[in-house]
Formats: C-alpha cells, structure tokens, sequence
C-alpha cells in the first residue's frame, strides 16, 4: 500500500495538476490508505423488524436472500448428487432493523437405517424454523473469547502473561511462554487438531491430554498460524480457573444472561428443537441431534473451550448486535467499546507467509473473503462453524449476517457450504447501494463473475498527443492481491499498458502504476491519468480469480483532455464485456 498522507486541498489540487509525483508511483498494485478499529462509528441500535427500504437497502437484493439460500438444499455444482445442506435459518440486519429472517429446508432430513443412512419421507422430516437450535460449533469460540476479555478487562487475566500462570499444567510441551493472546490469534504452535476422544477413555484423562499437548517442533510463540482447537480448549479451562466457575456458568452469568438469549447455551434441553447434523457410527452415536457434533467437546461432556454451544438466529442476533454497538445492548454491557475495538485489530499482520487466513484479531476472525465476500473489510469481523455455521459483522456499514445450517448432516465429507456462505454475503452486500458521485453521470459497474476479465473500453476521438490526460470517479471494492482493477492505454487495440495514475478524495491521495486491489474504503476516488502520446483507446479491465470478491468496480464521468480539445466525454459509446450503467 502506498499512503502519500492527508494534505490541504490545495497542495492535492497542485499535485494533481502538475501530474503524480514519481514517489507516488507504487511498483505493484496499490491500495487506498486503509481503515482500523479506531474508525469505528458504534452505534445503538435495538433490533426491531423491517423493509430493506426502511434500512436504506435495495428490496430486490434483500428478496434473493431467501432464493440464494434454498438453492443449496438442491445439487449444485460443487456438490453433485446431494444438496450442501439440509436446512438452515438465515439473518440479515442493517442499523438494527431485521430485513430478512427466515428458514428453509429440514433441521432433520436423513436417519440411520439398516444398511446406513437413509432419506427420509417428506412426512417424517422435521422442517427448518425460525426457532432452531443449531449447533454452532467454533462459533462457541467466540464465547470463550469474550468471557476471556471480561477477564481482562476485570485485571484477572493479562493478555500477554503466560496461560500456565493461570493454569500450571498448560507449561507441559514447551509451552511455558505461551501467552493468553497466542491462543486467541492461534500462534501459539499448538497443533490444530487430536483425537482426544478416542485416545484416552475419560472427561479428564482427555482435558488433561488437550493441556498436555506440546507445540510443534520448531515453532515459536507468535511467529506462526495454526488455527488450534487445543488452544480454545485450554482458554475453556483458563476461564473456569480465573472465574471459579464451569465455563458454562461463566458464559451464561457473562454474556447469554445480560443479553437475554435465552435459548442459547450448552447441552440443549430442547432436543425437539434442534438440527440433527452427523451420522457418527465410529462413537456408537448414530445420528448425532440433541448433542454437539464435535466428537472431543462430546467426550469432554458436550461444555468445552471450541464447542459446544447451541442457538437460534434470533438469539445469536443480539449478539452480533451488542459488539456492533461497541460490546452493549438495551443498556447491558460485556464488554467496553475499547476492548470490543482492541479486539478487533490483525494481531497476525506480521505473520509470514501471510495469507488470507491469517488476519485475525482476539478470537475473531478478519477480513475473510472466503466467506465475507462483499461484506469483508480490514475491521469486517465474525467466525465459521463446521457443522455449517457462520456469521459476519461489518461494522463500517453496521450489517450482519447469519448464517445457520446442518451441513454436516448426514455426512461432512458431502463437503462444506463454504459457497452458500458467500453467495448470500455477497447478496447482503448487493444490497447496499452505491450512490454516483456529486458531480457524475451514471456509474458503470462491472458484473460479478468469477475466473474473468472483464473490460470498458473508450475509443478517442483522435490518436492522444503528449498532454492528454485521462480524468475519471473510481469506485473499487475487490479481494485483495487475487482480483485487481486496471486502466490501461492502447495504440493499437491490442498491446495494452497499464497508465499510472493519481486518485485523491477529500484531503487524502495515493499514487497507483495503474491497478489497485483490495478494499477501497467503499468511497469515489477522482482519478487523474497521464496518457502515452498515440493513445487511441483507453479501458478498464476488472480481473477476478475462482472464487471470492468484493464489491466490484465502478467508474463514472471519464473525461480524455488535451489543450484544445475533448477526446472522451459522456456523448462517447463505451464497449463493454461485463460492465453495465447502474440504474
């Protein structure tokens, strides 16, 4: 990224008129100066139910929710033969109000027959409803982490102190510098699985395993990431110690309780009400339903650090409320707005080799496209569940999703619903609206393929000469490093070269060689771009990889200029191959 600063409007006017400055020329794709926890805008807001228009959204985006989601209960490509789940229970708030709650499929559709899994009859399944208990799998994690940051924050817990001060046992397997926050950001060189539950035959020869456990040889403290159930257990544990409390008292006394969600917790009594999810024959336990799904949180008696807890949409709703509203809700505080924003910070931005999976923050997970799609940011903030569970908070446009399904229902190796998840973030993120800038004409906005180029193109009216300049509104949102924005010249229609260009807004400027990537603080950047002499075309090219997105790329108001004459205005015809004008 380069950031060239905030500078009076002025200096940016000279700036740009005398042409971007060779510093501000980056060697690769650039980035907009970028956002933090500190540009937070909490809020407080109490759910109530709603249109999409009185949320300011577009009620056609917020209606394909509910087709997007019953689409998986069917075959899809990426899973032939079988649907990717058999039910789930979708919601979607903006501000507070709830645009879209609803639930499709069956809570249980399969049974364990006589010769393995069976389907059952339309009359014996048990549909999806609003009021589900799904289990939630490692969304429990992000229980344990706000319990833990109470904690802290009561100055029982020091996130930088060694886990074993608190915990002795946890020093065993070189693990004696192994910090309170290595466990939440999953540096701590823990490995990220064992079968506790089948290797040792009780409850606390299995907890005294998982403390046990040493870290991988050669790693260090901080130095690497492994996303670690082991880890979560340990701060299950670390909880009941500092607390004197069962981790389950813990949660309800901390979080559940003050928030009033009720129908959230561990070991659901409500057995009628929950999803069924695995057929796991291997434990003796058939269809799994009524219990939590993780075979170690199982054998620990259903209560642990990374599993366990169960919940509906609405309940878990509250939640995803109260940290959009900085850790509050209907006066009921878990958490203080500075710790809800140290939460959310990349502790693992320093983590080589980076990748996508690495942003995390305490216990959260950051700015994963895998899932977010357009939702995600560099403060976008929420976690996956493996039975089929996720939600997603953006708290620069004060949304959420959640999402919760049986995927693993009948079998996990029918494979994840990883694809669902993005479809219906990228559906919620649709629905926020993009505005033309004061000053444009009507926006071009490029489509949403996957594996593609595609590109709008503007013939001048004459070969350029040596002043011509490009001006244009650029509006980019696109998964970092993977998918990039061009403009690029052509003399030709054939060769074609990147134009380095200049983009400022308000008082804040950055110099790109012409593609940009990444998050693009979902605002209209002017554009300035010198134009080789003999330029003939000039065009931009949106390129996206398999999978993941952001919002797209959008352009207005492109303007070709050299003294004494205009060679691209809004009489020209633009081509276009995936890009239309916004309505």
């Amino acid at each position: 990224m380069i950031r060239l600063g905030f500078l009076p409007p002025l200096c940016v006017l000279a700036c740009l008129a005398a042409g971007s400055p060779a510093a501000a020329v980056p060697a690769g794709p650039a980035t907009a100066p970028s956002v933090t926890p500190d540009d937070i805008r909490f809020r407080h807001d109490v759910l109530r139910p709603g249109t999409a228009r009185q949320a300011g959204l577009l009620p056609e985006e917020i209606a394909a929710l509910r087709g997007a989601a019953a689409s998986y209960l069917e075959e899809t490509p990426d899973h032939l033969g079988r649907p990717t789940y058999a039910g789930a229970t979708v919601l979607a708030a903006h501000h507070g109000i709830v645009v879209a709650h609803f639930a499709v499929g069956d809570a249980v559709r399969y049974t364990a027959g006589a010769t393995g899994i069976e389907e059952l009859p339309d009359s014996q399944r048990v549909p999806a409803r609003l009021d589900t208990l799904w289990d939630l799998a490692s969304i429990s994690k992000l229980f344990t982490t706000i319990v833990v940051l109470q904690q802290v924050e009561a100055g029982r817990v020091d996130l930088d102190a060694p886990v074993a001060d608190s915990v002795p046992e946890f020093a065993a397997g070189g693990k004696q510098a192994v910090t309170v926050r290595h466990l939440l950001t999953h540096t701590s060189g823990l490995p990220a699985f064992a079968p506790f539950y089948s290797r040792y035959p009780t409850p606390q020869e299995r907890l005294a395993a998982a403390l046990a456990t040493p870290v991988t040889a050669g790693t260090v403290p901080g130095r690497q990431y492994v996303y670690s159930d082991i880890g979560l257990i340990a701060l299950g544990v670390l909880v009941e110690r500092v607390t004197g409390k069962a981790l389950d008292a813990a949660v309800r006394d901390g979080v559940t309780g003050p928030l009033g969600m009720r129908d959230t917790g561990y070991r659901p009594r409500a057995v009628e009400r929950t999803a069924a999810t695995e057929y796991q024959p291997y434990v003796g336990r058939g269809i799994v339903r009524g219990e939590v799904h993780d075979e170690n949180a199982w054998s620990l008696g259903g209560i642990a650090g990374h599993a366990g807890v169960f919940s509906t949409a609405a309940d878990l709703a509250v939640l995803c409320q109260s940290l959009l509203n900085g850790g509050v809700y209907r006066g009921k505080r878990i958490l203080s707005a500075a710790m809800v924003r140290q939460a959310l910070v990349n502790y693992n931005a320093g983590i080589v080799p980076a990748s996508p999976d690495t942003a995390r923050g305490l216990g959260f997970e950051l700015a994963k496209h895998t899932y977010m799609d357009g939702m995600a940011s560099p403060i976008t903030f929420g976690h996956t569940g493996f039975t089929g569970t996720s939600v997603v908070i953006d708290p620069l446009d004060q949304s959420f999703l959640i999402l919760l399904s049986n995927r693993v229902h009948p079998d996990r190796a029918w494979g994840t619903n990883t694809v669902a998840r993005r479809a219906l973030a990228r559906t919620l993120a649709n629905a926020h609206p993009v505005h033309a800038p004061a000053g444009g004409e009507r926006p071009w906005r490029t489509d949403q393929r996957d594996s593609a180029a595609m590109s709008l193109t503007a013939t001048l009216r004459r070969e350029a000469g040596e002043r011509a300049r490009a001006q244009f509104f650029f509006w980019y949102d696109t998964e970092p490093t993977f998918d990039t924005a061009s403009v690029e010249s052509s003399a030709d229609g054939v060769t074609w070269t990147p134009v380095p260009m200049t983009l400022h807004a308000g008082r804040t400027w950055f110099g790109s060689d012409g593609t940009v990537t990444g998050f693009g603080l979902r605002r209209w950047w002017r554009a300035t771009a010198g134009l080789p002499a003999g330029t003939t075309r000039l065009r931009f090219v949106y390129r996206t990889d398999a999978a993941s997105q952001g919002r797209g790329v959008l352009i207005d108001r492109l303007r070709v200029t050299e003294p004494g004459a205009t060679l691209v205005d809004g009489r020209t015809v633009l081509a276009a191959d995936g890009w239309k004008p916004t309505d």
